[in-house]
């Protein structure tokens, strides 16, 4: 069964030349599509509606898109995004999917790379809602719809990337990851950029997972990558 069938989508896009093409382009691929011009729109959207993704630019009229996305984010929107924005730096795409974005795609770009990345986006979403809800690893555990984690008692305070890291390393617990498939999945970067993007939330993790008085999880192999300790 094809994934984008009826999906609803909330597109958050200013630029009507732009838009109008997206939404005529997306509703020909098969989806049923919602536009905002603005952040305070599409908060209000999102918030009355349940979509299956969000396409969201980051230069809004009223707010930055990652305020948006964040905003989202505290208010229980779970549904992925996709961002498009016209910044290409690595560190304006690490912030906006540190920031709850699901996957970056910079301006101009192919429709085509859209739409496959789009399927892509919606093809996690339903292999996610196939898997448990819940991931233990020793005393570690993750509530994927409550985006909670937590370890014995201790609730810890992880940002969405963080989060998002972990619940990777949980999904592979006793094997090795490597930074160029961490990056790939959790950073949705296909090429390995000259970044150190890895080590410095793996560093920020190890802190707030392996405090005094616990077991150290987070293992690294020097040169390999990393791995988490599953017994």
């Amino acid at each position: 069964m094809a994934y984008h069938r009826m999906m609803r989508l909330l597109l958050v896009e200013d630029e009507l030349e732009i838009q109008g093409f997206l939404k005529a382009s997306l509703a020909d691929a098969g989806y049923v599509v919602d536009v905002a011009g603005d952040g305070k729109t599409a908060e209000g959207l999102a918030s009355a509606k349940s979509y299956d993704a969000l396409i969201v630019d980051l230069g809004l009229p009223d707010q930055d898109g990652i305020d948006l996305i964040l905003r989202l984010r505290q208010l229980g929107v779970s549904s992925p995004v996709l961002i498009l924005s016209a910044r290409r730096s690595v560190d304006d795409r690490v912030r906006g999917l540190e920031q709850g974005g699901d996957d970056y795609l910079t301006k101009p770009f192919a429709l085509a790379e859209l739409l496959a990345r789009l399927r892509n986006l919606l093809k996690r979403k339903a292999s996610a809602a196939e898997s448990p809800t819940i991931l233990r690893v020793v005393d570690l555990e993750l509530d994927l719809l409550k985006r909670r984690a937590s370890r014995g008692d201790e609730v810890l305070s992880l940002s969405p990337q963080e989060f998002s890291l972990l619940e990777y390393l949980c999904r592979h617990a006793g094997r090795v990851v490597t930074r160029s498939m961490l990056l790939a999945e959790v950073w949705g970067m296909r090429i390995q950029p000259d970044t150190n993007v890895v080590d410095v939330h793996i560093y920020r993790l190890r802190g707030k997972v392996d405090t005094e008085g616990h077991e150290p999880l987070i293992k690294t192999l020097r040169g390999v990558g990393y791995v988490l300790k599953d017994r």
